[in-house]
């Protein structure tokens, strides 16, 4: 499985070995694929371990880039200057007014989401709404807060 897995994730090891054991597990979890009267075993771990690379592939561009392992470090220059921070308050204040043009059930999302930082099951169990309702209302708020702030100018 290894060696089937391997080229699928272009070389990369540690994915590959996370495929296979993803794989056998969801085939000791499904006994009944290992008889043989049920058909080829390898050929169902064959196409679950495919579909495993491609839903990692699927979650990984849905994704923003990753950045590098180290801590953020701030430096003493760093730290904004009272310019700086001026704008930041402004946008903040700015930002604030986009967001009180969205509907309730937008904002409340968005404000699960990433203010509070939950997870999507976190925010549907948080909102008592299902779990598909809050990544809706997510890409949708996220578009009109977009469009917003567009016409406000807070963005280029």
């Amino acid at each position: 499985m290894f060696r089937y897995v391997l080229p699928m994730t272009r070389g990369d090891h540690q994915r590959a070995e996370d495929v296979v054991q993803e794989t056998m597990l969801r085939a000791w979890r499904t006994p009944s694929v290992l008889d043989p009267s049920e058909g080829s075993a390898l050929g169902w771990l064959r196409t679950v371990a495919r579909n495993l690379v491609i839903d990692q592939e699927r979650m990984r561009r849905a994704r923003p880039a990753e950045v590098g392992e180290e801590p953020l470090m701030l430096h003493p220059s760093s730290t904004p200057g009272p310019d700086e921070a001026l704008a930041r308050t402004l946008l903040s204040w700015q930002l604030a007014e986009a967001l009180a043009t969205l509907t309730a059930d937008h904002r409340a999302v968005l404000l699960e989401l990433y203010y509070r930082e939950r997870s999507v099951a976190e925010a549907a169990e948080a909102l008592g709404i299902p779990q598909g309702t809050v990544k809706s209302r997510a890409y949708y708020a996220v578009r009109a807060l977009r469009l917003v702030c567009q016409e406000r100018g807070l963005t280029r």
